[in-house]
């Protein structure tokens, strides 16, 4: 029960078998109060309805957890909506302790001549603005907390492998993935003075229903069938296997725990050695 007397908020947790969801039950099981956040709903091309959390979904994952956890909707390219999701956790729960930048857009994935304008905005405005407005929102309650007694704070990104490694098809997404590395190596020289630490996991693939999405697009890609695509990532990988969103989760416990109290500005890579950098 690493986490009792913990607030916790996940964004993009409304998914049934999404990473954000394995996040939110690991911190759950040790004792943190979590709040399950997602877009709730479509709300544009960029957001289509089968790859986001919609407010029903969250709701069942917020009532299946442990320690009276709750729910809200946020679009994280919105920087008051991000807000008040901040407030939302301090103000219901009593407090914010952890903040897990989940949310992403793992979906546009297009040959380089034929990314649009709009398709690099949709991916940046999520992945990486999406991630600063929930650094700063968390941050600034984590400092006044500081001042009153409650010192301290953990913010993890879930980056990707893609923020060390590049990939085809994935311009925006791995720049965006990238510039996660120069937030936290940043932001982590600020927020050291008051005990908070700022770092990224940086997991291989995992076959969530996004990453399910992903397999089928890249098999199509390489003309090659999804069982074919994904005995060659097999055997790539040291440890034999693609990642599993428990493994992701548990990263992310370690870097909320204590016994990483003095890790700060870090990418952890979650990649079974496939990822060596």
């Amino acid at each position: 029960m690493r986490f009792a007397g913990k607030v916790a908020v996940v964004t993009g947790s409304g998914r049934a078998g999404g990473l954000g969801e394995a996040i939110a039950r690991r911190l759950a099981a040790e004792g943190a109060v979590v709040v399950i956040s997602d877009i709730g709903a479509s709300r544009d091309a960029a957001t289509p309805a089968d790859m986001v959390g919609g407010s029903a979904e969250m709701q069942a994952i917020a009532d299946s957890l442990p320690h009276g956890g709750s729910s809200f909707a946020c679009d994280v390219r919105d920087p008051a909506a991000v807000r008040a999701l901040a407030a939302h956790a301090r103000d219901r729960h009593g407090g914010l302790d952890i903040w897990i930048n989940n949310a992403g857009i793992g979906y546009i994935m297009k040959p380089l001549f034929e990314v649009s304008p709009d398709d690099w905005r949709a991916v940046i405005d999520v992945n990486l603005s999406g991630a600063w407005y929930g650094l700063q929102a968390a941050a600034e309650i984590m400092v006044a907390q500081a001042q009153t007694g409650r010192r301290g704070g953990r913010i993890v990104n879930v980056a990707s492998q893609a923020a060390k490694s590049g990939f085809p098809h994935a311009q925006a997404y791995t720049a965006s993935k990238h510039g996660l590395v120069g937030l936290v190596r940043s932001a982590a020289i600020e927020l050291g003075a008051y005990g908070i630490t700022v770092n990224n996991v940086c997991p291989n693939h995992v076959t969530t229903g996004l990453g399910k999405w992903q397999n089928e697009h890249f098999a199509e890609v390489q003309g090659v069938s999804v069982d074919e695509y994904l005995a060659r990532m097999a055997a790539r990988i040291p440890m034999g296997r693609p990642g599993l969103p428990t493994d992701t989760a548990a990263a992310v416990a370690f870097l909320c725990s204590d016994e990483a109290a003095y890790i700060t500005g870090e990418s952890m890579n979650v990649s079974g050695g496939e990822e060596p950098h």
